[in-house]
């Protein structure tokens, strides 16, 4: 079958389904890939009678009837014992692709079911985190930050910046991108693609690439190459060939998954987020789970426990669940992703999928997605380039729909106005430490969280990248503001 064909994406509004949760096909076009659908030998669309606990009649009862903890708990365990043969978190997830890919990803599935399993390559990625990457990285107490948010009597949670920004490269993006290139070498690949939004996941699989001598293409969107030209910069910089492609980051994955289609045999899509079909995102989860180890073995030396709270940006799940997953199954830790509200949760001009969004499929997997009654995605909105994307990880899915993790949102405003008191700058000005605007929305939630939260609670914010990239945009949109001078916070 031609590759030159469209995939159609598929749209499912769950009040509006039967208890078979079968979507309808509509006619967005999201990248070209033939109609037809093969969804790896597992039930298509709905499957939760046999891989979860209850059956989509209970799904559509989930908001009025709240999951009890062992339920939860049962639903992850089967989950785990049936992602590698489904490619399914819950009903998330699968293998929506055209035939020719199909044995391209089971071969891929095949090499990362080998590798997760081979002491020889675990020991040389241990070598690579730890003396190319840079791991582990600290686990720092913000002081002057948890001061600011004791209330009256001097009373708050103690806040800890797992510091991802002190990558090489300066985002948790090297953890996945040193780990898929060296598959990509195991298994002869001469040459890699990706995309990118931000630009770190560029910079990330450039560098990768460079190290262990591969040709390496990104395809990044106009608007965002715009946005982060000193990103474009350092891969160049690093060898790698940079295609523009008109859009943003959505209209770059499609670009970059038409380029590996047509050299299957040469090349290997390097994915930087938790999405698309299987197994990538359960590759991305497990070689950024790496975080969430390390907090956990840092709370202990430094508290003697774990984190109550885990606090990290949503944009499509790469950084939220590398913190989550290794907590996923303690359930007195709580979870709390932040997606970017934008311009407000009404607006229209947001990327909260999570909180706004219906399910349906889009680049290979079933997620939650920003679309309309038609089915037609909804372009995504947030001044944190890295956090727009119409769609969401399949296991965040998953951990929404059971009750698992909690997600909430921020907007540009609250992560950056161009004052003293937004996010950016009370990191900047508290702590020294130059976050990413991504960061910044996580960081933003601490305000409406900190005063909920009980005296000495350890609060764990995952710190995802540095603000290199965001630099030049802060300084204009505080120019726009008129703010020429941020005052001192003593």
């Amino acid at each position: 079958m031609a590759c030159s064909k469209i995939l159609g994406s598929t749209s499912f509004n769950p009040a509006k389904s039967t208890p078979f949760c079968k979507p309808k096909l509509s006619t967005r076009l999201n990248c070209n890939w033939p109609w037809r659908l093969v969804e790896n030998k597992a039930p298509i669309i709905c499957s939760l009678q046999s891989h979860c606990a209850w059956t989509c009649d209970d799904h559509l009862s989930l908001k009025s009837h709240p999951t009890r903890k062992s339920d939860i708990l049962r639903a992850i365990d089967q989950t785990n014992e049936t992602l590698f043969s489904t490619g399914k978190f819950g009903r998330f997830g699968g293998i929506f692709v055209p035939e020719t890919l199909v044995d391209c990803l089971n071969k891929l599935a095949a090499e990362f079911n080998f590798i997760m399993h081979d002491p020889e390559f675990q020991a040389e990625l241990a070598i690579a985190l730890r003396d190319y990457v840079g791991r582990e990285t600290p686990l720092y107490f913000a002081k002057r930050l948890t001061d600011y948010y004791k209330n009256s009597e001097g009373e708050g949670p103690e806040i800890y910046l797992k510091r991802e920004d002190l990558n090489h490269g300066g985002a948790h993006k090297i953890n996945n991108a040193i780990a898929q290139a060296m598959i990509a070498k195991r298994m002869g690949r001469k040459s890699v693609v990706a995309a990118t939004g931000a630009g770190q996941h560029g910079v990330a699989t450039a560098a990768s690439c460079a190290k262990l001598s591969l040709d390496c293409t990104i395809f990044m969107g106009d608007l965002d190459m715009e946005r982060q030209s000193s990103n474009v910069l350092l891969m160049k910089h690093l060898g790698a060939q940079v295609k523009s492609v008109k859009g943003t980051f959505k209209d770059a994955t499609s670009e970059a998954i038409r380029n590996w289609v047509g050299d299957l045999d040469n090349s290997y899509y390097l994915a930087g987020t938790a999405v698309g079909p299987h197994p990538c995102p359960s590759m991305v989860r497990e070689f950024q789970s790496v975080i969430g180890k390390e907090t956990r073995k840092q709370a202990m030396e430094k508290w003697g426990g774990k984190p109550d709270v885990v606090v990290a940006c949503v944009g499509s799940g790469s950084n939220a669940l590398g913190i989550f997953h290794e907590f996923v199954r303690d359930e007195d830790v709580r979870l709390i992703g932040i997606e970017a509200a934008g311009s407000g949760i009404d607006s229209g001009k947001h990327s909260a999928s999570l909180t706004k969004g219906d399910i349906g499929v889009y680049h290979g997997a079933m997620s939650y997605l920003l679309q309309d009654e038609e089915g037609q995605i909804i372009g995504p909105h947030s001044i944190g380039v890295g956090l727009e994307y119409p769609g969401v990880s399949p296991e965040l899915s998953f951990l929404k729909e059971i009750g698992r993790a909690e997600f909430n949102t921020v907007t540009d405003k609250e992560a950056l106005d161009g004052k003293r008191q937004d996010a950016y700058a009370l990191l900047c000005r508290l702590e020294g430490i130059i976050p990413a605007l991504e960061a910044s929305h996580a960081l933003a939630y601490l305000r409406k969280l900190c005063p909920t939260l009980a005296s000495g609670t350890k609060v764990v914010v995952n710190c995802s990248g540095r603000g290199d990239k965001d630099a030049d945009k802060v300084f204009k949109y505080q120019q726009e503001q008129m703010v020429q001078h941020l005052p001192d916070f003593e």
